[in-house]
C-alpha cells in the first residue's frame, strides 16, 4: 500500500459505495468526484484514537476507545433491523445470515423471519462469509468480527478507526470483501488497495502489499481520438480530456476463488488482480471497461463473470486474461450476484433490477423486484433460498424474490 495520506474524497466514495452504493452509482459517474460535504457525511467523526486489537482479540486501550468511537460499541438491538440497509448475505448450516448498517447481523431459517444477533460494533458491515462452520463479517473502520458458534455470539477481531492524527495508511479504511479459503486461511480486501491475510482463523489479520509500485501500471486500450480538437474558448471536451487515469492504489471491491484454487480481485477504474499460487504472488491487469466492478462470480475452470457500474458485465474463460462484453440491456449499476448451475447467474442492482440467465449460453433477461408496497429497492446482494426463491438485500432490508 502507498504511504501517501488518505484522500478524503476518494475514501468518501468508497464509504458511500458501502453505505449507499446503489444511490451513489446512479447519481453520478465516476468522473464526478465526491464533494467535501459528502466526505463529511460518509466518514465517522471519531473523538479520539482507537488502537487495533492484539493477537488475543482483546482491545488495547479499549476503555478509552469505547468512549470515543461508535465502532467499539455494541450494535443496538433494533426491532426493524431487517428493514434497514443490508449489504451482504451468506448461507450456512445454521441458516441465512445478512449484514448491514449499524453493525446489524441477522439470521433466518427461512429467509422471511429474521432475528438480530448481538454484535460488538456499530460500524456498517459490508460483507459476510463462512468456512468450516465459522462466520466472518467485515466493514467500516477496518472492523472484522467472527463467530464460532453458528452466529449466536460474535467477537471483534480487528478494528482500525480513522483519527485526526492518524499514523497508518490503513486507519479508517473499510473492508469491502472477505474470502476464506478454509477455516484457518483467508483474505480481506478494501479501499486503497488494502489487502489483509489471516492464517489463524481470523484471530489476527496482517496487511500485505498486493501492488508492486516499481512496476508500471498495465496499459489500457486508448480511447478513440476526437474528430476535431476544441477551440481554446470551447467548453466541450475531447476523449483525452475525459479519460480516467488508473489509481495507483485502487479500491478493491470483490474477491473470489476458482475451483482450481486461483484467486481474483476486481476493483475501481478497471483494476483487476489474479494469483495462481494461492495468493503468494499477484499479477496486476486491467479490465477493458474503465469503470468500477463490484462483484465477481466464479464458475467451473477459469470461467469468470464480473459486474458493476452502469450495468456493465464482462465474461472471461481464461482467468481474466481476455474478456467479452455481456449485453445486459440495463444502465443501472449491478451490485450483487450469485453463480448458478451450468454457467447460469443472477445479478441484482439499483431500482430493483434483477437479471437472470439459465446457463452460460443464454442471454440475461430483466425483471424487477417489488416490495409489498410496490417500491423497487436498490439491491446490493442476492442468495439462493431453495424452493422459496432468492433472498435479496438492499436499502430497504431483506426480501424474497420468486422468479416467474
Amino acid at each position: 500500500m502507498s504511504s501517501k495520506p488518505i484522500n478524503r474524497t476518494r475514501l468518501a466514495g468508497a464509504l458511500l459505495l458501502a453505505m449507499l452504493l446503489p444511490l451513489a452509482a446512479q447519481a453520478q459517474d465516476e468522473q464526478t468526484p465526491a464533494t467535501d460535504d459528502m466526505a463529511d457525511e460518509a466518514m465517522l467523526d471519531p473523538a479520539g484514537p482507537a488502537e487495533p486489537l492484539d493477537g488475543s482479540g482483546t482491545d488495547v486501550g479499549e476503555a478509552t476507545a469505547a468512549a470515543a468511537d461508535p465502532a467499539t460499541l455494541d450494535a443496538e438491538m433494533m426491532p426493524r433491523a431487517s428493514q434497514s440497509l443490508l449489504l451482504g448475505a451468506v448461507q450456512t448450516s445454521a441458516g441465512y445470515f445478512v449484514v448491514g448498517e449499524r453493525g446489524h447481523i441477522l439470521v433466518s431459517e427461512d429467509g422471511q423471519d429474521w432475528k438480530q444477533a448481538p454484535v460488538p460494533t456499530r460500524s456498517t458491515l459490508t460483507s459476510i462469509t463462512s468456512a468450516d462452520g465459522v462466520l466472518w463479517a467485515g466493514g467500516h473502520d477496518g472492523v472484522i468480527v467472527h463467530s464460532t458458534d453458528g452466529g449466536q455470539s460474535w467477537s471483534r477481531r480487528r478494528l482500525q478507526v480513522w483519527t485526526p492524527d492518524y499514523a497508518d495508511p490503513l486507519d479508517g479504511v473499510p473492508v469491502m470483501d472477505i474470502l476464506m479459503v478454509d477455516g484457518m486461511n483467508g483474505f480481506a480486501v478494501g479501499a486503497y488497495a488494502m489487502f489483509l491475510e489471516t492464517t489463524d482463523g481470523g484471530v489476527t489479520w496482517s496487511p500485505r502489499g498486493i501492488i508492486n509500485y516499481d512496476e508500471p501500471e498495465p496499459a489500457a486500450e486508448a480511447p478513440a481520438a476526437a474528430a476535431e480538437a476544441p477551440a481554446a474558448d470551447d467548453w466541450t471536451f475531447d476523449a483525452s480530456d475525459l479519460e480516467l487515469e488508473a489509481e495507483s492504489d485502487p479500491h478493491l471491491y470483490a474477491m473470489t476463488r476458482t475451483d482450481e484454487g486461483h484467486l481474483v480481485i476486481a476493483g475501481e477504474r478497471g483494476a483487476f488482480f489474479r494469483s495462481t499460487d494461492g495468493g503468494q504472488t499477484w499479477e496486476r491487469d486491467r479490465l477493458p471497461y474503465e469503470g468500477s466492478m463490484f462483484g465477481i462470480l466464479s464458475f467451473g475452470g477459469d470461467h469468470l463473470l464480473v459486474h458493476g457500474l452502469r450495468g456493465n458485465v464482462l465474461e472471461s474463460r481464461d482467468l481474466g486474461r481476455s474478456w467479452t462484453t455481456v449485453e445486459t440491456g440495463v444502465g443501472t449499476s449491478l451490485m450483487g450476484g450469485h453463480a448458478l448451475a451450468d454457467g447460469g447467474a443472477i445479478l441484482v442492482g439499483a431500482n430493483g433490477v434483477v437479471l437472470m440467465r439459465a446457463d452460460a449460453d443464454s442471454p440475461f433477461t430483466e425483471t424487477r423486484f417489488e416490495m409489498a408496497n410496490g417500491e423497487t429497492p436498490n439491491l446490493t446482494g442476492v442468495l439462493p433460498a431453495g424452493d422459496a426463491g432468492f433472498i435479496v438485500v438492499g436499502d430497504k432490508g431483506a426480501g424474497l424474490f420468486r422468479p416467474q
